[in-house]
This record gives structure tokens, sequence and C-alpha cells, in this order.
């Protein structure tokens, strides 16, 4: 049964870092490209970063972009997110999702996802 587990989470400050991981059982996890949304209440999920499953192609929001990076270790079955320079409006759930072989910016086309990590940024 696909399983996905994020970690990291927290309360960082303005301006501050943090690293989420998700680990990733149940599936081949080097066919399948995986994803990172993030969720505030009262709104819809916001597609964050996505890569592939060879780890050389990756995709950003825009609101992201030079800020966070994506990475996958194929051998430990985990993606990353690194979360460099956080704002308040980065204050979210964040939840990994999966699904295969071709990349989307869509939630729905993600057919597995994880439980989520809060992340909040404090000013």
């Amino acid at each position: 049964q696909v399983q996905l587990v994020e970690s990291g989470g927290g309360l960082v400050q303005a301006g501050g870092s943090l690293r989420l991981s998700c680990a990733a059982s149940g599936l081949t996890f080097s066919s399948y490209v995986m994803g990172w949304f993030r969720q505030v209440p009262g709104k819809e999920r916001e597609f964050v970063a996505a890569i592939n499953w060879s780890g050389d192609d990756t995709n950003y929001a825009d609101s992201v972009k030079g800020r966070f990076t994506i990475s996958r270790d194929n051998a430990k079955n985990t993606v990353f997110l690194q979360m460099n320079s956080l704002q308040p409006e980065d204050t979210a759930v964040y939840y990994c999702a999966t699904r295969y072989r071709y990349s989307s910016t869509i939630p729905r086309e993600y057919g597995y996802w994880g439980q989520g990590t809060q992340v909040t940024v404090s000013s």
C-alpha cells in the first residue's frame, strides 16, 4: 500500500529556513513524479513544486522560485523541499504527493497524498 509521510515542518522566523522530507513506500519510487503542495485554511490546495522521476526536471510555483528547492533521493525513497527565505505568506500545511511518470501542477492529477506537515513562519 502506498504511503507518504511528511516531516520537517515547524515554526521558523521570517527569513529562516526549513527542510521538509517525504518518505515514500509501497511504490516504485523512481518511476513516480513527486510534488509538494500547500494549503491554508479557507483556500484551495496550491502547487508548490514537482520533480520528475529522474530528478533532472523540476517545476516551481512563481511564488517560491528562487527560494525553494525540490530534490529527491531515489535510493532512500525520499523527496525533499528545502525552503529558504521563508515569509509569513508561506505558512501552510505542506503536503507531499505522487503520480506516475508525468509531472503536473494540478492536485487532482496526483493519486497519493501524505497527511501534511505544518509550516508556520512568524514575522
